[in-house]
């Protein structure tokens, strides 16, 4: 299988020895994204709510630069600073998965880079549909 490696100016970029995502096979696997604005260090705002959600926007990029979306995510990890702020992302998390969600593991760590609130990595199958209609892919 052939190792490609996944980079898009539309997510933040790597700023170390890693990749935005790596494609092998069927398999996309992308790094942990925070809520950072593309082309900045800057936080989508303070609170866990804009964090979550342009920490999703970041992986749906990524995963449409890989030819995949966020449809066919098999698999998430949540990383939280705070736990007790799970409610809270969840609603977020919620609206960008409201239909066959993927699996989740949500753990708190002690602290997050950059001073984040909240990182999410996604683990997804490449989409191979027919038209965007069938399963709304951008890619």
């Amino acid at each position: 299988m052939t190792k490609t490696i996944i980079a898009t100016d539309r997510a933040p970029a790597a700023v170390g020895p890693y990749s935005q995502a790596v494609r092998i096979g069927n398999l996309v696997y992308t790094a942990g994204q925070l809520g950072l604005v593309p082309g900045t260090k800057e936080f989508a705002g303070p609170d866990i709510e804009a964090q979550t959600r342009q920490a999703l926007e970041n992986l749906r990029a990524i995963l449409e630069a890989a030819g995949s979306c966020l449809e066919h995510v098999v698999k998430t990890t949540v990383f939280m600073l705070d736990m007790g702020e799970f409610a809270r992302m969840n609603g977020v998390y919620a609206e960008f998965f409201a239909h066959n969600p993927p699996a989740r593991s949500a753990v708190q760590v002690a602290a997050l880079p950059l001073g984040g609130r909240v990182e999410i990595e996604a683990v997804a199958e490449a989409c191979d549909c027919a038209s965007i209609e069938a399963c709304g892919c951008l890619a």
